[in-house]
């Protein structure tokens, strides 16, 4: 595709990213075949390639709109047009750079700043985990919308106390350790089984995700030098292996780090160091096969059957796409959606608060295509989509790792 940079835009980093991506898309159309938002839709606009043609026309001078702002924030960023374009356009970071340059030309209303604002600073907030927790006890209580967001309190197992040579550094998060801590505690518990020692850094935070599909850049790459401070040091430790993510979300965008800090003289090394060190734990599966089967070889078949919703940050942001079959390898009685399995759940972040039409919709066809049976239970690896297919399922939602620890303690001496 041709572009002529607007003199604004030509001698910038975000134009010259942009302009590079662009050049790479040849008009095939075959994005749109599955693109959730334009099967919901039937909008040219609310399409890839539609959204591509916007930010080209803004990014050559043309001046952005509310259509134009309100198209690119429909977008889910689940990113399964990367994975169908035959050219590689990297579809996902020009969508971020094309809402940037247009929420910097069209001033949002002060209702929309606020509730953008809330979620940014909010959700990666100390308060947001007694807020969650105040929730929890008043949950009968809210209304229905409300208490969609509030998942019921999780009983979690103790943590292991035994100490291994091998260890793997956890990123706590934001979001989860609230919401789901069990994710969290039964990822510590399979680890041990393994005789990998989980480690948690203190001052870590926030991944950076949330804040930058909001086109708050600065404050999302705050979070990544954050994190990188955190865990330099105790990825130096003897034995460490690498860091391990239980929140596909946050994987895809540590896994990024590299990518965007990569002119930050300070920080670009290590950055691309801790990208290349960052694995989603599905990605381990294949090597921990030999260890865990032996130990599933009698638990695993008693699990209820599972239905694996693979999160769009796993498929499609990572790349990652033998969940399904790694667990079947280990015995579980595990299966996909027979159809739209590459499709977004309509959790995607907060797209669930800023776009709640879309976001229900895209869940309640999700659900139908996963039609799980009363005695299944529906597996994921992200929290948002955790939380978000939960609130309109009549079986358990879980993390597959919950499920993997359940079967392990089913033989497995108390830690």
């Amino acid at each position: 595709m041709q572009t002529q940079l607007a003199p604004v835009f030509a001698a910038t980093a975000d134009g010259t990213a942009a302009e590079a991506i662009l050049r790479k898309c040849v008009h095939c159309g075959f994005c749109t075949a599955t693109c959730p938002t334009y099967q919901l839709l039937g909008d040219e606009l609310d399409g890839p390639r539609g959204r591509i043609y916007l930010i080209k026309q803004v990014l050559e001078g043309k001046p952005a709109s509310t259509a134009t702002q309100q198209h690119l924030d429909r977008c889910l960023t689940c990113r399964n047009c990367e994975t169908t374009c035959p050219s590689g356009v990297r579809y996902g970071e020009l969508v971020d750079i094309g809402r940037r340059v247009v929420d910097a030309q069209v001033p949002r209303p002060g209702w929309q700043r606020a509730l953008r604002w809330a979620l940014v600073h909010g959700l990666t907030s100390a308060a947001f985990a007694p807020a969650m927790r105040l929730g929890q006890r008043l949950r009968a209580w809210l209304p229905p919308a409300l208490q969609a967001k509030v998942p019921a309190r999780q009983t979690t197992r103790a943590l292991p106390t035994r100490s291994h040579a091998q260890k793997m550094l956890l990123l706590a998060g934001c979001v989860q350790p609230a919401m789901l801590p069990n994710v969290q505690v039964a990822t510590a518990r399979v680890l041990d089984a393994l005789g990998i020692e989980a480690v948690l850094a203190p001052q870590a935070g926030c991944c950076g995700a949330l804040a930058y599909h909001l086109s708050n850049e600065a404050r999302a790459l705050q979070q990544a030098r954050a994190n990188i401070d955190a865990w330099w040091p105790l990825l130096q430790q003897e034995g460490m292996q690498g860091l391990l993510m239980n929140a596909s979300g946050c994987g895809v965008m540590v896994k990024d780090y590299g990518h965007l800090l990569r002119d930050d003289p300070a920080y670009a090394e290590r950055a691309a160091r801790i990208s290349a060190l960052t694995r989603d734990a599905a990605e381990y599966l294949p090597q921990w096969l030999p260890a865990l089967q032996p130990l599933l070889a009698q638990t695993a078949a008693q699990q209820p059957a599972l239905v694996v919703h693979p999160p769009c940050t796993l498929q499609h942001g990572q790349q990652v796409g033998d969940l399904p079959a790694q667990l079947a390898a280990l015995g579980f009685a595990a299966r996909v959606a027979s159809t739209e399995s590459h499709l977004c759940c309509g959790s995607a972040g907060t797209y669930s608060v800023l776009q709640p039409k879309l976001s229900h919709q895209l869940r309640q066809r999700k659900l139908q295509a996963l039609a799980p049976k009363a005695t299944e239970v529906v597996v994921s690896a992200n929290v948002g989509c955790i939380t978000h297919l939960q609130a309109g399922a009549n079986v358990p939602v879980r993390h597959w790792l919950e499920v993997l620890d359940d079967a392990l303690s089913a033989t497995a001496p108390s830690v």
